[in-house]
């Protein structure tokens, strides 16, 4: 039988090399657990976990910590015209950093990210994050091994259900948060988001991260929310080649040697406001009873309880609203949502005065916009067409997308370069939809809502909101408070009154609830498209892989005929979020298999919702609601 401290020898070399990454006890339980559970071998249960340090482990030195950073300077000064940080919040880091655990936590819609955060530490002379990166950098010669010299450890995209994968994985986390040495950094969304939206949150790392302070293990951990904001993203064209299908190249050292042409591009200015340090213990105090993890010795894992998990869920989302609430929108961002509302060219002067408009509304939904000082309205619409030329131009006095060649070739390769086109323009506008999101949701609602009635407008509005729950950050639960929102953000630019009764919109406000529910309406129509295409389509059992190429299909012949213009439905992001949507409200059954997940459609559910969605029957009220 394997004792916990017979791995004392293995697991205490792992921690001299990984600067004392895991504790020979807590390691050597994990380890007796996994042998126990899976019936193994306790020697082959101490092997795999040692090869599974060995590959996740950091190996932070100093040696190349300063390598990056001279490389990164020389990069970045290429790259950028300027770095923007917010002073008083690397401040209120430096003073988290020295009091208790610190947990980075980014937004990310870059590979810029990490690698700017951490240049960005070394400069200020604070202590060096440890970075959880996806095993794919690994694949990455020289560079893969120089990452975890910086302080990258490594984690596979996927445990399927390797136990004891997850057991070493957490215990690692832990003992890094525990030893308080340096702060861990990682990314709530897990991926990169290809649309510039913030991806809904998960829960993994964050769980493991909060579990010291559950077991009294630290007396608390600062979780600081970080906003980067790009002017321009490096990765905009790749990003809508993979929305598009394209598989995403794989990440390798020749790649990075290819994307070198890029440091001749200029790709303007970087935003980073660093949040204000949340307290954990803060948080969970009067919500959360820790007594019961005083029952199991600290070392053993412990499954979280179902307070837990929901705890563990808002404090994941309400992360993500404030980065969201602190992210910096450029003149551009303005331009792209005018520009997709007037294709297929705006006159300039319009497209000037519209986006002074629209700045105007922005600030008073309360978005943060970088005006370039001393620029009058022309000139920052110029600059940003100038930056970027890639996607929109000024031809003849009117500004178009960039779509070059769509008038050679045949129809399919025009509707894939515009759709290309509008894709990266979508990028940025999406930027905007997450200040407009619950006045917009109001003004969709107000169109689709059989009469001016308070409580059918909210219903309305609930229904698009879990409709709409994959694409927007929407905090659990507080459906009524979101449309309390929307409704006084759009009360507060004249554009609805209100009753007790009834919401209105206003003859001064007409344009303004038309704007936002154009704005709106390539989610409406494409998520229409992709119901319609299960509706009719989808008859027997699929898996996601069968599902995407056929909508993408189904979308793709309906352009071509010039019956929808509705581009961004060709978006494999939406059409996941559509389908998730459908499975959360109960219109299509996801089932579990050993070869992964299939789907199966309710047919007349799913004619229902799209008949909600057509405004063909009357969307149905949530029983909470209380107007």
């Amino acid at each position: 039988m394997l004792h916990p401290g017979d791995l004392q020898g293995a697991f205490s070399l792992q921690a001299q090399r990984y600067q004392k990454c895991c504790s020979p006890l807590r390691a050597g339980s994990v380890c007796y657990q996994a042998a126990k559970e899976m019936g193994e071998s306790p020697d082959i249960i101490q092997e795999e976990a040692t090869e599974i340090l060995d590959e996740m482990g950091h190996r932070m030195q100093l040696g190349a910590v300063r390598f990056f950073a001279f490389t990164l300077s020389k990069i970045f000064k290429q790259l950028f015209q300027r770095v923007c940080v917010n002073e008083e919040g690397m401040q209120r880091l430096q003073h988290a950093i020295q009091e208790h655990p610190v947990v980075l936590l980014p937004s990310h819609r870059s590979y810029v990210d990490f690698l700017m955060l951490s240049y960005l530490l070394y400069t200020y002379d604070l202590a060096l994050p440890v970075i959880a990166a996806g095993i794919d950098f690994l694949g990455m010669k020289i560079v893969g091994e120089l990452l975890r010299r910086a302080g990258a450890f490594f984690m596979r995209r996927s445990f399927g259900g390797n136990r004891l994968y997850w057991a070493v994985f957490a215990e690692y986390v832990k003992t890094m948060l525990r030893s308080g040495y340096a702060p861990i950094e990682f990314f709530l969304e897990g991926t990169r988001s290809r649309t510039a939206k913030t991806l809904t949150p998960k829960f993994g790392l964050l769980s493991i991260v909060m579990e010291p302070f559950f077991k009294r293990e630290v007396f608390d951990t600062y979780l600081v929310p970080i906003s980067i904001s790009y002017e321009r993203i490096l990765e905009e064209s790749l990003y809508a080649y993979e929305l598009l299908g394209v598989p995403k190249p794989k990440e390798s050292t020749s790649g990075l040697l290819k994307a070198r042409r890029i440091l001749s591009d200029n790709f303007g200015t970087i935003h980073i406001y660093v949040g204000q340090p949340v307290s954990l213990r803060t948080l969970a105090s009067g919500r959360i009873n820790r007594c019961p993890y005083n029952l199991v010795p600290r070392h053993l894992p412990q499954k979280p309880s179902e307070d837990i998990q929901e705890f563990v869920s808002d404090v994941a989302y309400k992360m993500e609203l404030l980065q969201i609430e602190n992210m910096v929108l450029s003149p551009w961002v303005l331009v792209a949502a005018v520009l997709l509302q007037n294709l297929p060219a705006v006159e300039f002067e319009l497209l000037i005065e519209k986006t002074l408009w629209l700045k105007g509304l922005t600030q008073t939904f309360g978005g943060f916009i970088e005006w370039p000082d001393n620029l009058c309205a022309k000139k920052a619409v110029l600059s940003g067409l100038t930056l970027h030329s890639n996607i929109a131009g000024l031809v003849d006095g009117h500004v178009v997308l960039n779509d070059k060649g769509v008038e050679d070739g045949a129809v399919g390769e025009i509707v894939f370069r515009h759709a290309l086109a509008v894709l990266m323009c979508a990028t940025y506008r999406n930027q905007l939809l997450n200040v407009f999101v619950r006045p917009a949701l109001v003004a969709v609602a107000l169109q689709m809502a059989p009469s001016f009635r308070k409580e059918e407008v909210y219903s309305c509005f609930n229904f698009l909101r879990d409709v709409f729950s994959n694409e927007f950050i929407f905090f659990p639960g507080i459906s009524l408070k979101d449309f309390e929102e929307g409704c006084f953000l759009l009360t507060k630019c004249d554009a609805i009154q209100t009753s007790q009764q009834e919401i209105y919109p206003t003859d001064k406000g007409s344009g303004t609830v038309s704007f936002l529910s154009a704005m709106f309406r390539p989610f409406v129509e494409g998520y229409q498209l992709i119901f319609r295409y299960l509706s009719k389509e989808m008859k027997e059992a699929f898996t996601e892989k069968q599902f995407i190429p056929g909508v993408r299909n189904f979308v793709f012949q309906l352009l071509e005929k010039g019956s929808t213009q509705c581009y961004e439905a060709l978006s494999s992001d939406m059409q996941k979020n559509a389908l998730s949507a459908l499975v959360q409200l109960g219109a299509v059954k996801k089932k579990k298999m050993p070869s992964g997940f299939t789907y199966n459609v309710n047919q007349e559910a799913v004619s229902k919702i799209l008949d909600m969605f057509d405004a063909r029957i009357p969307v149905q009220k949530p029983v909470a609601a209380r107007l």
